[in-house]
């Protein structure tokens, strides 16, 4: 009765803060850099200052004529001030509508056009940079969090506005946009409430509860504009645990922040935790006090995995990993300790949360899914959003009878563990697996820091790598790697840099396939 009771009542962002701050006032906000809302805030606040912050930024957007069921599209640089924002817009009841600051301006301008003459927020870098001038016609006010503009309003001269009380919307009313990750093409925008995203944070938290029992400083670095970002937060406010915000990921940045703070929870993106793995050999052992590593979004390489875990130095550390999606959340749980090495099945994602998420895996052709005939993976969550906004038939294509159809084809094993081989539109037909191929490239080969598998103009599986430090690929190495492996063409290598990648760091595979086949036209 009790979960059900939480999941009914909808997770509230407009007043997470200042709920989290009736708990523990002192707890602490450690950023990377600096907020465009409070340049005078510093880089370390207490919670109670972070609510003020959120507050007082609501009172100017009301001020700014935002009003309760409206549209607000946050599309800024990458700071933790999206987020702040986020917050601001939900306690004067509007819906905030986060856009990443990596979207292009002609995709920011359609998904605005979605969004129906919403409010956009942003800021002179941004408005003067990316954005085409068809953002002032397409919103129904401009407004900056510094700067000034011509065309619009400035939320820094707003000053000594009265204080609005947080506006309350029902559970099942839409509470946050976020769009999805545009891997297939143009960002869907992801409808969800306040219901939908406390079923998210259940799981979670419960997941985290019985691995973490004391309080624990955690390091996050997740797209200020991804779901996950506020599910999380709301676990660790409302636990007391102090937090530290990231925008950068670099690792020598990063070694030396955690050199200091030692966190004992780390929450980032797949790909991140694999530009992490030189902090496993720094002299300074900057992963030496986590306890528990957490990644969300997409099946991890296992070699990151047991790199990431010997570095720790706590009794009986723990990886994480949830299978999910923008559109249902997490949905699967799978967690990895240091017996686990660095060949292990890194395809196995996990299994569903008792009483809260299913899923199961259905034919394409007739034949039971298998290995060798992976099947769509299929999921059922209390945490699936409502709508694509403004593209409510290609929501409801992808269900069938509450099943959600999540693009990728796996199995399940004879002990009900989920395994995913593949994404649909990556397929490349009598190949096998791309990303269990990928898993074992890494596990042998120690200089890769990337390697995708997609598809040649002739249909040829093509291996796209990337090395530390950009140096040219071992080529003998390579071979012995290969060697049992389905057959691939020769490996063409890329700068980690200028691969294509979303707004949570995954490649866009497609993309970077157009741009492999252009490359070849040019030559």
């Amino acid at each position: 009765m009790l979960l059900q009771r939480i999941g009914n009542r909808g997770i509230r962002l407009g007043t997470l803060f200042e709920r989290a701050a009736s708990r523990h006032p002192a707890n602490v906000l450690v950023l990377d850099h600096d907020l465009a809302l409070a340049p005078d805030l510093g880089r370390r606040a207490t919670v109670a200052e972070v609510a003020e912050l959120v507050a007082e930024q609501a009172s100017r957007l009301w001020e700014a004529r935002v009003r309760p069921g409206e549209h607000v599209v946050v599309h800024t640089s990458d700071t933790f001030d999206i987020t702040l924002l986020a917050c601001a817009i939900s306690r004067v009841g509007a819906v905030p509508v986060l856009l990443s600051p990596q979207l292009d301006g002609d995709t920011v301008a359609e998904l605005m056009r979605r969004a129906d003459r919403p409010h956009l927020v942003t800021d002179p870098a941004t408005l003067e940079g990316s954005l085409p001038g068809t953002v002032f016609d397409l919103a129904g006010s401009v407004l900056l969090t510094s700067g000034h503009h011509d065309r619009a309003v400035s939320l820094a001269d707003l000053t000594g506005v009265r204080r609005v009380a947080p506006v309350t919307m029902p559970p099942d009313h839409p509470t946050l946009i976020t769009h999805t990750s545009g891997t297939t093409g143009l960002p869907k925008l992801a409808v969800h409430t306040g219901r939908t995203l406390q079923a998210r944070y259940r799981p979670q938290r419960l997941a985290v509860e019985p691995i973490v029992r004391k309080r624990e400083t955690i390091a996050m670095h997740v797209s200020f504009v991804h779901s996950r970002l506020f599910t999380a937060l709301a676990i660790s406010l409302l636990k007391g645990f102090p937090i530290v915000v990231l925008s950068d990921a670099d690792p020598e940045r990063v070694a030396g922040l955690f050199a200091g703070i030692r966190p004992g929870i780390l929450e980032a993106h797949p790909n991140t935790f694999m530009r992490w793995e030189s902090l496993a050999d720094d002299p300074r052992e900057p992963l030496a006090n986590v306890k528990l590593f957490s990644s969300t979004f997409d099946a991890i390489h296992p070699r990151t995995v047991h790199r990431l875990l010997r570095a720790s130095r706590r009794r009986a550390p723990l990886f994480g990993q949830l299978y999910g999606q923008s559109e249902v959340g997490p949905t699967v749980v799978r967690a990895y300790t240091r017996r686990r090495g660095p060949e292990a099945d890194g395809r196995c994602v996990g299994r569903p949360f008792p009483g809260m998420t299913d899923v199961r895996v259905v034919s394409r052709d007739g034949r039971p899914p298998s290995e060798s005939n992976p099947g769509h993976i299929e999921v059922r969550s209390d945490g699936r959003i409502t709508t694509y906004l403004g593209e409510p038939e290609r929501y409801a294509r992808q269900l069938s009878d509450g099943w959600w159809r999540m693009g990728d084809v796996g199995y399940r094993s004879r002990w009900g563990c989920l395994h995913l081989l593949d994404r649909e539109v990556d397929l490349i037909p009598g190949f096998g697996s791309t990303l269990a191929v990928e898993d074992a490239l890494f596990a042998k080969v120690d200089a890769l820091t990337e390697v995708i598998i997609i598809p040649g103009p002739d249909g040829t599986a093509v291996p796209v790598v990337c090395t530390k430090d950009d140096k040219p690929l071992d080529r003998e190495a390579w071979r012995g790697a290969v060697a049992g492996l389905p057959a691939m063409a020769e490996p063409v290598q890329w700068r980690l840099a200028d691969l294509p990648q979303t707004a949570t760091t995954k490649i866009k595979r497609l993309e970077l396939a157009r741009r492999l086949t252009t490359a070849g036209q040019d030559t």
